[in-house]
């Protein structure tokens, strides 16, 4: 039955007595006959119904009387907790003949004896015919009381004391009619029983003798009675005899009614009382029921109230009885009363699928003309829509009152607002949420709780399970099903469109105004305030589809939620590099060009770790959002993410590229930083010089080159990132491109000083090659060139010692070419100038050592071609003596002073 755990089914075991005439007090013995009065719920014995007459005592006995049996039967308990029992015992039922003036436990059928009562067709016996009720012939006077019928049933389980019946006992029979008459008296009777049994014994012969009087009395009645007839029939006046007699029979009948007129009027208002008080004792359940039901009602009882309804309308279904129409439709009226609170119960929203199932049951057993499982699914539908309506009203509110208090702060307080502005506000990771990423978190919590018992309680009604052991309906019809599963889906569907409504606006940009509206308009934020927010959105979308996977949704409603979930990857994805694309042009913001020197690196900055501390917090970052979960579609699984993945990464690797460039070329210099006391500092003061700038930039960009970039594509591969290798590739590229310009520039802005001067300094004081007096040593431009050099050469073995033969070689080749040009422009020498012009060339050739390259000595090869030859001791020895003379100078160009520390190969 219903609220209650299955218990074992009831068996009877025992009965006394076996057999009896309707109304035979029976004591019924077994196991697991109810746990109280209210479980024993049916009493049937030979298939009649006694349980209006049944008395519960214990889970073992029970106490009833038996209605209108005939024959052999079992005997049936049925109780809520157990169901229908057994048996292993049977009653035997059999009538008995009721006089008019005796009592009955039940009601008897007057019409089947009335007739035969008086007839002449029955031949008494001898026995029965003096009218004795004690088969002995005695009669008891003592004043003894007489022994209560429970004491000789419990004394003679198996016997009766009716002598009519098969059963019968003797010592019941003395102890209930003759407990205080005395032996003799006892002896008398059965002599007088044994004489009526011989006279019985006799057989016809014996009747015949003993009524021979009343037969010859018969015969001279009848004989008179023919000669009555014949002459009647001569008197008569055309009737027949037939017609006198029936006359004369209605004249003694209306005689006998007239004589017995008062007393057959007694005789019918008493059976008319005794039937009256029969019903209403029978049916006083039926009187006490609509009180008993309101009692129940509000004691929660309403397994109890179904079931006594359930008896009254077994009972009084169809009658035509005024005063039980009047009290079942009272009872009807209360259980109207009672349908209508379990229906408001079942609206109310929220509620657990198992008191939803209870309350479904309790109205399908009250026969509600509606369905009250469809009509629970579609409130639930209803209800579920609107909370999360109302919930994104709430929090669209909230957000906007939010966005007034800070605005309202940033007009009393400015300097606050800047602070709080500058420090990316509260929306930063680690400030409080945003209202729309709490909302995302309250719309999942509402899919979460509810749409899983409303995927389930519809389960269990379309396929009949919730009302199967009622046996009140099969499976719901195909259109039912259909229709719900498109509510589901309806449901789904919002939940997604709500979340892209506040943070993917621009996936719903097909649908019209008014329906967009529907879904929320949330005002529009920088992408920064929903960066840090972005990764949980993804996280709470996820654990929803975690939870609805059990569930085994349609195919075509868990996409709906696969796609919101791919679409919000995709965004927090491009939006995370975006964002840190903008961080990484920002990095020049925080330069202080405090280096960092070791032999391997040469002088670096922090940008470079900065710039990778940046990516790989995003790529760390990404990870969750980029793995694929059960039933996920990979994000770069089509050709379009994938080029789209690869570029951003590109610009994402590459962006550094460009703070580093404008750095090297501006050096940041309107950059200012807020010190200890809160007072700006300008640091264009501690900004290095452009050539310094420039070497420190190429060690940072060699740094991310050859060290940082294939670390972070390393890690782009272990996470699965596509194409690595063209990242990698183009991320190079561009810092290759980056180094030959910035190499560019400053061999530019090194070697045009030393060029730049080197004319000048060979014709000071108007010297005249083809005028040159005898040479003494190395001319001082030659001298001001190498000294260029060397302050060159210092500059960059202190900041980037990697770079100092890429660079003077380069240097040494531009100022080689300035020299040889400026010698193919003198058009004459005369012997003196021709030696001074090679030692000159032969100085600074020697001079730049190890730094020589294969186009500055053809190049110089070929300007002492176009010199005349000359004393090659003299130069020698003038060339020794600038040797010496400059060792300590030229020794940053010498082969051992070179150190083994790696060159930049480009």
């Amino acid at each position: 039955m219903l609220g209650t755990s299955r218990k074992p089914p009831p068996q009877v075991t025992g009965i006394s007595p076996k057999e009896g005439p309707p109304g035979t007090r029976v004591t019924i013995r077994g196991e697991n006959l109810g746990l109280d009065a209210r479980d024993l719920i049916g009493l049937r014995i030979c298939g009649v119904e006694c349980l209006l007459s049944t008395v519960w005592q214990s889970p073992n006995k029970i106490i009833a009387r038996t209605g209108q049996a005939k024959g052999k039967g079992d005997i049936i308990v049925v109780t809520k907790s157990g169901g229908i029992g057994s048996c292993t015992v049977q009653f035997r039922g059999y009538n008995v003949q009721i006089g008019p003036l005796q009592d009955s436990a039940v009601w008897i059928d007057e019409s089947q004896t009335g007739g035969t009562l008086f007839g002449r067709n029955r031949a008494a016996s001898p026995v029965i015919t003096q009218g004795n009720d004690d088969p002995l012939g005695i009669c008891d006077e003592s004043t003894d009381t007489k022994i209560p019928e429970d004491e000789l049933q419990e004394l003679f389980p198996e016997g009766a004391g009716n002598t009519s019946l098969d059963n019968f006992e003797p010592f019941w029979f003395l102890l209930e009619n003759h407990r205080g008459t005395s032996f003799d008296d006892l002896k008398s009777g059965l002599d007088h029983l044994r004489h009526a049994s011989s006279r019985q014994s006799e057989g016809p012969l014996a009747f015949a003798k003993t009524n021979l009087s009343t037969f010859l009395d018969c015969y001279d009645t009848l004989t008179e009675m023919h000669k009555k007839i014949v002459t009647d029939r001569s008197k008569s006046s055309g009737l027949t005899a037939t017609a006198l007699l029936e006359e004369t029979l209605m004249k003694a009948n209306r005689a006998a009614e007239a004589v017995f007129e008062d007393v057959l009027g007694r005789k019918d208002r008493a059976d008319a009382t005794r039937n009256a008080l029969g019903v209403l004792n029978r049916f006083k359940l039926l009187f006490y029921l609509p009180n008993t039901i309101e009692k129940n009602i509000q004691k929660g009882d309403y397994d109890l109230v179904i079931t006594d309804y359930t008896r009254a309308k077994s009972l009084c279904w169809v009658t035509e009885v005024g005063v039980f129409k009047k009290v079942y439709d009272e009872i009807e009226n209360r259980i109207e009363s009672f349908r209508e609170m379990l229906k408001k119960k079942l609206m109310v929203m929220p509620s657990t699928i198992e008191e939803q199932k209870k309350l479904i049951r309790y109205l399908v057993h009250l026969e509600v003309p509606y369905d009250p499982a469809w009509e629970c699914l579609l409130n639930m539908q209803k209800w579920l829509v609107n909370l999360m309506h109302r919930c994104k009203q709430e929090q669209i509110d909230k957000e906007e009152e939010e966005e007034k208090e800070l605005q309202r702060a940033t007009r009393l307080s400015p300097f606050h607002s800047s602070q709080l502005m500058h420090s990316g506000s509260s929306f930063k990771a680690g400030g409080r949420p945003l209202k729309r990423v709490a909302y995302v978190e309250l719309l999942t919590k509402i899919l979460c709780e509810h749409v899983p018992d409303f995927w389930r309680l519809g389960q269990s009604y379309l396929s009949g399970k919730l009302l199967k052991e009622m046996k009140k309906m099969g499976r719901a019809d195909a259109g039912k099903q259909t229709e719900f599963k498109q509510k589901v889906q309806n449901i789904i569907l919002l939940y997604g469109n709500l979340i892209r409504s506040a943070f993917l606006p621009h996936t719903l940009e097909r649908m019209d105004v008014k329906q967009r509206e529907v879904y929320g308009i949330w005002k529009e934020r920088k992408q920064d305030s929903l960066l840090a927010w972005l990764p949980i959105c993804v996280r709470h979308v996820r654990a929803c589809i975690h939870l609805l996977l059990p569930l085994e949704l349609p195919a075509e409603t868990m996409d709906i939620l696969h796609r919101v979930a791919f679409d919000l990857r995709w965004s927090c994805f491009s939006i995370f590099l975006r964002q840190a694309i903008q961080d990484i042009k920002n990095l020049h913001e925080r330069e202080t060009w405090a280096v960092d020197t070791d032999d391997e690196r040469g002088a670096i900055t922090m940008l470079p770790t900065l710039f990778e501390n940046i990516v790989s917090e995003t790529i760390h970052t990404l990870n969750e959002v980029v793995a694929v979960r059960q039933g996920e579609k990979q994000l770069f699984g089509e050709v379009a993410n994938q080029k789209a993945a690869i570029a951003l990464w590109s610009e994402l690797l590459e962006s550094f590229a460009g703070t580093i460039k404008q750095l090297a070329l501006d050096g940041n210099p309107d950059r200012k930083k807020i010190g200890v006391d809160g007072v700006n500092k300008n640091l264009r003061e501690s900004l290095p010089s452009l050539g310094k700038r420039l070497i420190i930039v190429l060690s940072n960009c060699f740094l991310t080159m050859d060290h940082i970039i294939p670390r972070l594509v390393d890690n782009l591969q272990k996470y699965g990132y596509p194409d690595s290798p063209t990242i990698l590739k183009n991320a190079q590229d561009s810092y290759h491109s980056l180094d030959e310009e910035l190499f560019s520039l400053y061999i530019e802005e090194k070697a045009n000083p030393i060029i730049g001067v080197l004319e000048q300094n060979m014709y000071a004081g108007k010297f005249d090659w083809s005028q040159c007096s005898t040479p003494t040593g190395v001319r001082s431009y030659v001298k001001e060139a190498i000294m260029n050099l060397l302050e060159v050469h210092a500059e960059v073995y202190s900041i980037g010692p990697a770079f100092v033969e890429r660079v003077l070689r380069d240097i040494v080749e531009a100022v080689a070419d300035e020299l040889s040009r400026l010698f193919q422009c003198i058009t004459k020498f005369n012997a003196n100038g021709a030696l001074q012009a090679r030692l000159d060339i032969a100085a600074f050739e020697v001079a730049v050592g190890i730094y020589k390259t294969p186009k500055m000595r053809s190049t110089l090869k070929d300007t002492l071609g176009r010199i005349a030859a000359s004393n090659t001791k003299t130069v020698d020895t003038m060339l020794a003596s600038f040797t010496k003379q400059m060792q300590f100078y030229l020794m940053p160009f010498k082969p051992e002073q070179q150190s083994t520390k790696t060159r930049i190969k480009v």
